[in-house]
C-alpha cells in the first residue's frame, strides 16, 4: 500500500499513528459488499466504532481499484479509525463517493489478496514498511492474514 501524505497529510498522519499504537492488529474487516468495497479498521467490528478521535476530512476524486479511504460517519469531519479499499474496476461503481470521503493511498501491490477478503478476516499484524521522518512517498503498510 502506498500513502499519499502530499494529498491528504492529516489523514495519513493518523493512519500511520494508529499503526504505530498496532490499532489495527487483530481488528477485522467488518463490512463487504462484492465488487465495490472492503471496509475495516473498527475496534467494535460492527461499523460504529473508532480510536476515540476524529480527523476532518481532505476529500477528493476519484475512488477507482485499489484506492484506500476513510470510512465516515454523517458528518464530514467523522472519520477515525475504518476505512475501505475500492474493489471494482469500473469507475461508475465510485460516483457517489467522489467528493465525500478522503482517499489517503492505494494498493500498489496484493490486490489478489485483498480480492480474497471477506468480511469477518482478521488484519494479524499491519506494519509500516519504508517509513522516514518526513513520510515521503512512497510508504508502504504490510498486513498478514
Amino acid at each position: 500500500m502506498e500513502l499519499y501524505p502530499d494529498i491528504a497529510p492529516k489523514t495519513v498522519a493518523n493512519f500511520t499513528k494508529l499503526i504505530e499504537m498496532e490499532f489495527y492488529d487483530g481488528l477485522t474487516f467488518h463490512r463487504y459488499v462484492e465488487n465495490f468495497v472492503i471496509q475495516g479498521g473498527d475496534p467494535e467490528g460492527s461499523g460504529s466504532g473508532g480510536p476515540g478521535w476524529t480527523i476532518p476530512g481532505e476529500f477528493q476524486n476519484p475512488k477507482l481499484r485499489g484506492v484506500v479511504a476513510m470510512a465516515r460517519a454523517n458528518k464530514p469531519d467523522s472519520a477515525g479509525s475504518q476505512f475501505y479499499i475500492c474493489l471494482d474496476t469500473k469507475p461508475s461503481r465510485y460516483f457517489s463517493l467522489n467528493g465525500q470521503y478522503t482517499t489517503f493511498g492505494k494498493i500498489i501491490a496484493g490486490m489478489d489478496v485483498v480480492d480474497q477478503l471477506g468480511k469477518g478476516d482478521v488484519m494479524n499484524t499491519v506494519r509500516l514498511k519504508g517509513k522516514n521522518e518526513e513520510l515521503s512517498p512512497p510508504t508502504e503498510v504490510q498486513t498478514s492474514q
